[in-house]
């Protein structure tokens, strides 16, 4: 096992929440980042549909050399070679791309590709993902996490993503949800860093109580 590997395991057994900082930008990312690593996050994704996404994930990588940093809404081989460049590990996109996922698992990166069906999460695993984005999971309700994880590899991470907050956590979590990606309740454009932190604790808090 790779130590790439062994970082987002760690991770995921430590606190499996990922902090989705779509809208960050450059001058902002120090201190948000610290605010959401403050509250035990350890996992943080940039989308790049951000302003400036590589810049704020080159800040976040080189300040929080321990954190699993990286972009989401990734679509593209060449987008992957980019973020490697600029110091993430990690390879985040709303649907199963064969390019990006290979590009990503050829690079030594962490894969987590959007997944929405049974046969999408196996092409995916086959494909050598080492995780799986069920998104959007407003149409993947906690039933059907709980039959996919069924069939599914027991070692494969089952992570929903869209619609999340503390209110649905745990439903998901009863049915084999490994974790969650967070997204707009937990930052937003124009959220104060302080208030950012302050969701990231009660999403932490949320996570250790069940």
């Amino acid at each position: 096992m790779s130590a790439l590997l062994n970082k987002f395991q760690s991770h995921m057994d430590s606190l499996p929440l990922v902090a989705i900082l779509r809208g960050l930008k450059p001058e902002e990312a120090l201190a948000m980042g610290q605010a959401i690593v403050n509250s035990g996050f350890h996992i943080l994704e940039v989308p790049l549909n951000s302003p400036e996404p590589l810049r704020s994930i080159q800040i976040l990588a080189q300040a929080f050399p321990n954190a699993l940093v990286g972009a989401g809404t990734v679509t593209s081989a060449q987008q992957v070679r980019e973020i490697k460049a600029a110091g993430g590990q990690l390879i985040i996109s709303p649907h199963l791309d064969d390019n990006v996922v290979c590009e990503a698992v050829n690079l030594g990166l962490i894969s987590l590709p959007g997944v929405a069906t049974p046969s999408e999460a196996f092409r995916a695993i086959a494909l050598g993902a080492n995780g799986l984005k069920l998104f959007p999971a407003e149409i993947i309700s906690p039933a059907a996490v709980k039959a996919m994880r069924a069939v599914l590899p027991q070692n494969i991470k089952l992570i929903p993503v869209g619609g999340i907050g503390i209110h649905n956590m745990t439903d998901y979590r009863k049915s084999g949800a490994s974790g969650f990606g967070l997204g707009s309740a937990l930052f937003a454009p124009g959220k104060s860093a302080e208030a950012v932190g302050e969701s990231a604790m009660a999403f932490a808090e949320a996570w250790h109580k069940f």
